[in-house]
């Protein structure tokens, strides 16, 4: 039994390796920023890993233009003193589905005016929660994150399609529906145990 130990453990790991097991990093078939300019019912066929890489992309990203003019195209851009600026960026390890305080104090409208409506069905993808929850704990998070305290209620639209993730302009703010399945890839909810 010693003899064929040893050839069995070295086919073992070859086959593997070769249907792509233990040692094969997850590759994003799409950018980050491709992803978000697809309907977000795309981002459901990609695998927990993939979505999770596509958002340390995001959260990597966010960081490099935090403070920048949002002259050129940013990730996260908000208005502030009249200027256009990406807003401060976020660790990859931040779970934006848990907001620090739950976000009290600041008041949400999710109604649709003239915006694209939140669909309240509830997606396995977004850790069991409708895109309109989930858009809520994000915008209650980011909000928070960046110290914004608005005196009024904070219009939340839906923005499929946009060439940003989350836009925070004159007291509206705009949630791609696409970045919230890439945000529901972290979190203790979604993750295998070998991930987290």
């Amino acid at each position: 039994m010693r003899r064929w130990l040893p050839g069995l453990l070295l086919s073992l790991v070859s086959v593997l390796t070769a249907c792509g097991g233990a040692g094969t990093p997850v590759r994003a078939t799409m950018s980050a920023r491709q992803a978000l300019s697809h309907p977000p019912e795309f981002l459901e066929f990609e695998s927990p890993a993939t979505r999770l890489e596509m958002f340390r992309e995001v959260a990597r990203q966010s960081d490099l233009e935090a403070g920048q003019a949002a002259q050129a195209l940013v990730l996260f851009p908000i208005s502030q003193h009249g200027e256009l600026l990406a807003a401060p960026g976020f660790d990859s390890r931040m779970d934006l589905f848990q907001a620090p305080d739950a976000g009290k104090g600041i008041e949400l409208v999710l109604e649709a005016r003239a915006a694209e409506r939140w669909p309240e069905d509830r997606r396995e993808s977004l850790q069991g929660l409708s895109e309109r929850e989930a858009a809520e704990l994000v915008a209650r998070t980011l909000l928070a994150h960046w110290g914004i305290h608005p005196e009024s209620a904070v219009q939340v639209d839906r923005a499929s399609g946009a060439p940003y993730a989350v836009a925070y302009v004159d007291g509206i703010l705009r949630v791609n529906p696409a970045f919230l399945y890439l945000a529901a890839a972290y979190g203790p909810a979604s993750m295998p145990a070998t991930l987290q």
